[in-house]
């Protein structure tokens, strides 16, 4: 049994995922730690409960859900998952900084480049990853069949779907991802969103004003 805590960080409330199993083995999904105290926030909750981190896995490399890749990364020695698309992106983010004014550490280059149908692990656990563009043009979700629960970064939030006014974002795109990819899915399944509350497939099917 997988064990899910989040975390929300910086300005933008990212949700930042700490998934781990019984044997403390963990990863971080999105770790959008900006400040000195989000970082020891972070780190003290690994530390605290004897968790290990193994890999950072990135949604998509949107600033907000990547500022604190570089200080997991050096800080743990681990490699960092995203999508094939995320280096072209990450060029970008020093402009991308000036543009909102935010200093920012650059982030570290993907250690392995993702594609739809991969599959990434904790353990004996299997994620597959689902390539979803709409949001960004590197973004991907996470899903575990086995306990129902799917990661979904920007693409679909409780009552809402990522913008589509960024660089890179298309809404008929999106809303090609979400149907193909997302609505598919066992309505059950747990979404543990990129921003507030967390949903469930038979949920937004039923009241997301996009999809309805």
């Amino acid at each position: 049994m997988l064990t899910i805590h989040s975390f929300d960080f910086n300005p933008f409330a990212v949700k930042t995922y700490v998934v781990s199993n019984q044997s403390g083995e963990c990863v971080v999904i999105d770790p959008g730690c900006y400040l000195p105290a989000e970082r020891e926030q972070l780190s003290g909750y690994l530390r605290s409960n004897n968790l290990l981190p193994k890999q950072i896995w990135i949604t998509h490399t949107h600033l907000d859900h990547i500022f604190g890749v570089k200080y997991l990364k050096d800080k743990y020695s681990i490699p960092i998952y995203a999508h094939l698309e995320a280096p072209s992106q990450i060029k970008l983010h020093p402009l991308v900084s000036q543009m909102y004014g935010i200093p920012f550490e650059p982030c570290p280059m993907p250690d392995l480049l993702l594609s739809h149908a991969d599959t990434v692990t904790i353990g004996d656990d299997s994620f597959q990853v689902m390539y979803c563009p709409g949001h960004s043009t590197d973004s991907v979700v996470f899903y575990h069949a086995q306990q129902e629960m799917l990661f979904s970064g920007d693409v679909i939030f409780a009552g809402g779907i990522g913008r589509t006014d960024l660089p890179g974002g298309d809404y008929d795109t999106l809303m090609a991802s979400i149907r193909n990819q997302i609505l598919p899915l066992p309505p059950q399944t747990k979404l543990y969103p990129g921003h507030g509350f967390d949903s469930t497939i038979e949920q937004e099917k039923l009241s997301n004003p996009f999809i309805i």
